[in-house]
């Protein structure tokens, strides 16, 4: 085997020599140490101006433009209307995808100029401090100067956050509601309160995204859409469980129509809005009644004043073993005694403030529904804003009060704990019928003889076009409209013509 020599002709070193070997050793390393210091000098210097408050560097960002003399950022107004445009859809409830798709259609650009704007970039612009009018630096951080990979900064160095910084494109309420409605759409992977088998991820492209919860076995509901390249075009949720591991994974469940459900919460509301605001407000008491805020907070002071004293016994402590005054034995028994006690406290603690928390939150959201209802009006139609302010979730199907299973019972359940249920077979929309063949022309003298058989009362009339209908209805079944033979049926309950369902 031949061996090739390298000679570096300025250091006059040759690898075949064992003293050309060494020294190249040597140099590497010093080469490399200086690098290291170097990086490590630029890293100071660089964390010192971000102290400062100094912006060290600026990524483009929609909404500003950044002017390197004097190293400041102003708004682009143009930009900013775009960037005001998308938080705001955002809190109605749409999603990055919905937003992606109206903003093409607006004709607006990205930073960059691009025509086509990705969900990435809209959940960017959302979650970026810098529209609220702050300045976090230090968000990533290069691992070495050899690999120069760069990570995201969980904690390993330091992050500078300056308040009130330049001027906001949005309101800091108005980013907050944003970053509260991402946190809810976000992965639970990394929270340690929440089962991984019970993932609350949802990218929420649509208002009831990951809000439509199965009655029956407790997973989401999916978005699909029936016949969508023609003009019976429908969209339904159905459960996950069983789209994806069929029938036998969720027997009772069925999809229901989109339109059902946002009839159903209309009808929801207005009856909130109209004639159960009596019925709410004495919900409302009770539950405040069941509040202990006052209770809770005395015990967490107590609690707290146990842990300054414990604390300071073990202090004593310590001081006692440095002076020679109790043995190693000993002073190790009661440190692990003392210790104990103060990690019980703690969880207490913890446990009383998760309290005072939680029912903090259900009085904000108490508080905010009597203002909304105070002066609200009863809807005409849905409103998504409307919906995501005032519920918390929605169950499709359940089981009746005999215990029988409805797939078509839907539960609204609202922030304040306040509950409404609805048949879903109320708000089924009419449609025409796709399936099976048409039905045949009758000629007048054959409608008319059907019609005298039937010997229908007035009672038995169409609710909408006014014809009569079978009899059947009284035996609590639908039969097709006589007069026209469109395939219409009537709906007892509601006393109008509807297309099979």
């Amino acid at each position: 085997m031949t061996t090739i020599a390298v000679y570096f002709e300025d250091e006059k070193i040759n690898t075949l020599s064992m003293d050309g070997e060494l020294l190249l050793v040597v140099l590497s390393s010093v080469a490399q140490q200086e690098v290291e210091n170097i990086s490590a000098n630029t890293k100071k210097g660089i964390a010192m101006k971000m102290s400062r408050g100094e912006m060290v560097g600026f990524a483009r960002a929609l909404g500003y433009n950044y002017d390197t003399e004097t190293k400041t950022i102003s708004i682009n107004e143009e930009e900013a209307k775009i960037v005001r445009f998308i938080f705001d859809e955002y809190v109605k409830g749409n999603g990055a995808r919905v937003i992606g798709h109206k903003l093409e259609d607006m004709g607006a650009l990205t930073a960059y100029g691009c025509k086509h704007w990705q969900e990435t970039t809209i959940i960017g612009i959302i979650r970026n401090e810098k529209y609220k009018g702050d300045l976090v630096q230090g968000k990533t951080f290069t691992v070495d100067p050899i690999s120069h990979r760069r990570l995201e900064n969980q904690g390993e160095v330091n992050k500078y956050v300056v308040k009130d910084h330049h001027e906001p494109i949005v309101s800091e309420e108005v980013w907050n509601k944003a970053q509260e409605i991402l946190e809810k759409r976000s992965p639970s992977h990394s929270n340690p309160l929440v089962d991984p088998q019970q993932r609350t991820k949802f990218s929420r492209k649509y208002t009831f995204s990951c809000m439509l919860q199965c009655g029956f076995c407790q997973s989401t509901l999916t978005r699909r859409t029936r016949n969508h390249q023609t003009k019976y075009k429908q969209v339904v949720w159905h459960c996950v469980a069983a789209t994806k591991g069929g029938k036998k994974k969720c027997p009772q469940c069925k999809a229901i129509p989109e339109t059902v459900i946002e009839d159903a919460f209309v009808e929801s509301f207005n009856l909130i809005t109209d004639r159960h605001k009596e019925v709410l407000e004495e919900f409302w008491e009770r539950i405040e009644e069941t509040l202990h805020s006052k209770e809770v907070d005395a015990a967490a002071q107590k609690i707290k004043t146990d842990l300054a004293f414990l604390e300071k016994k073990n202090k004593r402590l310590l001081d006692m073993r440095l002076e020679s005054k109790i043995d190693m034995n000993t002073y190790l028994a009661k440190d692990d005694e003392l210790k104990k006690e103060i990690a019980k406290k703690r969880v207490e603690l913890s446990k009383l403030q998760d309290t005072e928390k939680t029912e903090k939150e259900v009085r904000r959201h108490i508080d905010a529904m009597r203002e909304y209802l105070k002066d609200a009006q009863p809807l005409k139609k849905f409103d998504c804003q409307v919906f995501e302010s005032i519920v918390e979730k929605v169950f499709i199907g359940g089981y009746d009060e005999n215990g029988n299973a409805d797939p078509l019972k839907i539960t609204f359940v609202y922030k304040t704990g306040f509950t409404d249920d609805k048949d879903g077979r109320d708000f089924k929309h009419s449609r025409r019928h796709i399936g099976g063949p048409k039905p045949k022309k009758l000629s007048q003298e054959a409608d008319n003889e059907a019609l005298e058989k039937l010997q229908l009362n007035d009672g038995d009339a169409c609710g909408d076009c006014g014809s009569a209908n079978s009899a059947e209805l009284e035996k609590g079944r639908k039969s097709p409209c006589l007069s026209h033979f469109c395939g219409i049926s009537l709906s007892e309950e509601r006393g109008r013509c509807r297309f099979f369902f």
